[in-house]
């Protein structure tokens, strides 16, 4: 799970300004893609054990949803706040889960 994490982080690089992000459409449609996979993946975490606590559950699921349902609608801003706020906290429950 957290390896999807580390391919967002690999894909962006050094390139950790929203600009450069805006300006890539392959690595937009990467990170698309990436949250497509990690959404469905919470979202079988959730149906399995609702109780299983990952702080950024919901917001992801709801980004794979959009992702997925509405391409023509998929706002930048939105998955690079994602990237940013969200992304983190999985990896920090992900390893508290493992451990």
């Amino acid at each position: 799970m957290f390896d999807i994490h580390e391919s967002i982080e690999m894909y962006l690089g050094g390139k950790r300004e929203f600009t450069v992000y805006k300006a890539d459409k392959m690595l937009r449609r990467a990170a698309e893609r990436e949250f497509e996979i990690i959404g469905e993946a919470m979202n079988r975490i959730d149906k399995l054990d609702p109780n299983i606590a990952i702080s950024s559950k919901k917001q992801i699921i709801s980004m794979r949803n959009r992702v997925i349902h509405g391409y023509d609608k998929i706002d930048d801003e939105i998955i690079w706040g994602t990237i940013v706020r969200h992304l983190p906290k999985l990896k920090i429950d992900i390893n508290a889960l493992m451990a």
